[in-house]
């Protein structure tokens, strides 16, 4: 299937024969859907928190961070924005003129809203000899949106979220990037009054996020009197996954092997590199001004303070089986924790034998843990949480997308449907053991998660896989804890107009 060319072109990227093996053998045969009990809900599986709750979880976060724990902000921020402007992209390109559409007529009604206003001013003058207001006064409105989105502009069109002008504030425009640096000062200052931010970039843009950052970081550290850590990573070519044609053999272009990159389940390479005791995962594009900050805050501090507590209890309960003197009660006591709050469960625990049961509860307990928070299901787009049957016969709590599910089974669709909460990727993870050591996260993938998409290359259609996504399959056997949070604290962007929702207003 490989020939000397093709050895030499994946020995390059870092990838093995068998892995390609390995992918060509997904492409045969697809992956299988998830078992699935149930869809989580308050009732089972996502924790209700009441006022009193919220203020003891912030409690242990406040004093976690009086300790000399290692905090850090994960943020991936490769993914361009074109998506963003879709609507534009498509204006400029329709026979008529003029805005028509409700999209088109929202934007250029409420163009002064938009934090990157005065730039586009800027590139409208030096292009055009004219402001934003002239040339829609002659009719030029595709020339606005052309110097927003075109190299010979700002080139929006072409840049990744994390470097676009978001929000307004008291020192001007940020960008989602900045918005992740406040944020990291709000609840993730360590000991020594570090603030530990890192992104994964395109390595196109990294000099252009490194720049940035370069001009930003004094700025920012004088306002919230910290010190600033940034550091950068690129996903890495070994985790680009091969295409295959329509017969489920690879596909070539010009000779050559035709890689894609692998989704943001690749990431957990990235993430594994990280040395640090608490993690929190937040989307790029997630982030609003300081005047709708503080609902984010507070739950961030909550799902944290939720971690570090469950985290100190099931370091307990290890030292506890390490130490062999346990008793029957202790070992159910660790047996209803395991199903009551951590959601996992063994069918067959009453066959156990003693020193079988042991073994068992330390495999379990002893993982990287996650609480992620779920809001409510408004319609918007994302996995949902569901507890589902693992490979091991133990059920547990997953975040699913929907080519996961089997849609052909009513029942299967009808308990998709009748989700009560989606996943805004908000997560806090847990990544050291008990000992203090690291865990190596790509043990604890579920590489029967991934997911084969159809794409085509110059006219020629062609199957693309994606690796398990990183907070679905790449996280599967971690401990995992869901927790209500308010819809106040999800507010993506996943097109320019929803920078004019209030959200985003300053």
């Amino acid at each position: 299937m490989l020939n000397t060319k093709d050895l030499e072109q994946i020995g390059k990227k870092g990838i093995s024969e068998i892995q390609i093996a390995e992918q060509m053998g997904c492409f045969a045969c697809g992956f299988p859907f998830l078992k699935i009990e149930t869809a989580a809900s308050t009732e089972k599986g996502i924790m209700s928190l009441s006022e009193e709750d919220v203020q003891r979880y912030i409690h242990h976060w406040d004093n976690y961070l009086k300790e000399d724990h290692q905090i850090l902000k994960f943020v991936p921020a490769s993914g361009a924005a074109s998506r963003m402007f879709k609507d534009l992209f498509e204006f400029i390109e329709a026979p008529y003129d003029v805005p028509t559409t409700n999209f088109e007529k929202s934007f250029f009604e409420k163009i002064a809203d938009f934090a990157f206003l005065a730039d586009l001013n800027v590139v409208c003058i030096r292009n055009f000899g004219k402001d934003i207001t002239q040339l829609c006064a002659t009719g030029r409105y595709k020339d606005v949106v052309k110097m927003l989105l075109d190299s010979t502009g700002l080139h929006y069109g072409n840049l990744p979220k994390g470097l676009l002008k978001f929000h307004m504030s008291d020192k001007g425009a940020r960008t989602p990037m900045e918005e992740h640096l406040v944020e990291g000062a709000m609840y993730a200052v360590n000991k020594k009054n570090e603030v530990k931010v890192h992104f994964t970039v395109s390595p196109e843009h990294r000099s252009l996020f490194e720049k940035l950052v370069n001009e930003k970081i004094e700025g920012y550290e004088t306002k919230f009197g910290v010190k600033y850590y940034i550091s950068f990573s690129e996903q890495k070519s070994s985790t680009d996954t091969v295409a295959a044609d329509e017969f489920n053999q690879p596909f070539r272009d010009k000779d050559a092997l035709l890689f894609r990159p692998g989704g943001h389940g690749a990431l957990i390479e990235n993430l594994n590199d990280i040395f640090a005791d608490v993690i929190f995962v937040k989307n790029i594009d997630n982030v609003v001004p300081d005047s709708f900050k503080a609902e984010t805050v507070v739950y961030k501090k909550v799902i944290a303070g939720i971690l570090v507590s469950l985290q100190k209890k099931i370091h307990n309960y290890l030292e506890l089986i390490d130490s062999g003197k346990y008793n029957q009660e202790e070992l159910l006591e660790i047996i209803h924790f395991l199903q009551n709050q951590m959601c996992t469960r063994h069918t067959k625990i009453k066959d156990f034998e003693d020193a079988e049961l042991a073994i068992y509860l330390k495999h379990k307990l002893n993982r990287p843990i996650r609480v992620c928070g779920m809001v409510r299901n408004i319609g918007e787009p994302g996995g949902g949480p569901f507890i589902t049957q693992n490979s091991d016969g133990t059920w547990s709590l997953q975040i699913l997308e929907s080519s996961q599910i089997d849609l052909t089974k009513p029942e299967m669709s009808s308990l998709l449907n009748s989700s009560t909460h989606f996943n805004p990727v908000d997560l806090v993870c847990a990544v050291k053991d008990y000992k203090g050591n690291k865990f190596e996260l790509t043990k604890y993938v579920d590489k029967n998660t991934g997911f084969i998409s159809l794409k085509s290359k110059n006219g020629k259609a062609l199957k693309a896989l994606e690796l398990p996504g990183l907070w679905n399959g790449a996280m599967s056997d971690w401990n995992t804890v869901f927790v209500e949070v308010p819809i106040e604290t999800f507010n993506p962007v996943k097109t320019v107009n929803d920078l004019l929702r209030k959200e985003h207003q300053y």
